[in-house]
């Protein structure tokens, strides 16, 4: 697959629709897929948190998830076609495992939250893409346990709603475990967005790379951190980076 390398990230270069397709290939050869999506403050994170490079870089597939990161592409001279938002690409693919008869694992979040997705997607779809559900909160040794189970749920889709770099690293270091299932993906706070505990921001905002303000707006004591000062490091490496390279 076409791809580019920036700040220390490989992404793949890759329109939402090229992405779903090599998915659902993927998944009809029945063989295994490692997604994973990154954003302004991942890239940053991934500066110094090596065993996050490794985790993210080693995964067959990368997406740019943050709209500053198609931005930076372009400025450093290595333009991605577009933004292939992990929340974006969760729902089309729940919509694809209707479609298809896929089976579909849910983990993370807390366990109310988790609920309310699998019964928004049931209603919405049925109960038949359903693999299994579990909360995102456990302990370290209960890991490997974990990824037995999904494997051995029929799943053939899961996704991951726990925090960076948890999840990444959980997806890593279980990817031989979890051989059973043909996709797994991190998606971070989609769990939230799709219970309806948290709300996107518009489609302007969306389009505008204004997502992060709208969510900083509605949690700002936890997101500030995240935002703020992730954001000005993340121009600072772009800014670094397009004068060095010259």
């Amino acid at each position: 697959m076409n791809k580019i390398k920036i700040l220390n990230t490989t992404i793949h270069n890759l329109s939402m629709q090229e992405t779903l397709q090599d998915i659902e290939r993927v998944i009809e050869s029945k063989k295994q897929l490692h997604h994973v999506v990154v954003n302004a403050g991942k890239i940053v994170a991934m500066q110094d948190d090596l065993q996050l490079r490794k985790s993210v870089n080693e995964s067959n597939l990368i997406n740019a998830d943050g709209q500053a990161v198609v931005w930076a592409s372009k400025i450093l001279g290595k333009p991605l076609k577009e933004r292939v938002a992990g929340i974006d690409l969760m729902v089309n693919l729940v919509e694809l495992a209707a479609k298809n008869n896929y089976k579909i694992f849910f983990l993370g979040a807390k366990e109310e939250v988790v609920k309310t997705v699998v019964n928004v997607y049931t209603d919405q779809y049925s109960s038949n893409i359903i693999a299994g559900y579990r909360n995102g909160y456990f302990k370290k040794d209960e890991e490997q346990e974990i990824a037995k189970q999904i494997s051995n749920s029929g799943a053939n889709i899961l996704f991951v709603a726990i925090s960076s770099p948890t999840k990444e690293n959980f997806l890593y270091e279980n990817k031989t475990l979890l051989k059973g299932v043909n996709f797994v993906m991190g998606v971070g706070g989609s769990f939230d967005v799709v219970s309806g505990k948290v709300k996107r921001a518009p489609i302007w905002m969306q389009n505008c790379g204004l997502e992060w303000f709208y969510r900083f707006v509605q949690e700002p004591k936890r997101m500030w951190k995240r935002y703020l000062v992730g954001n000005t490091k993340f121009i600072l490496l772009v800014i670094k980076e397009r004068f060095t390279k010259q």
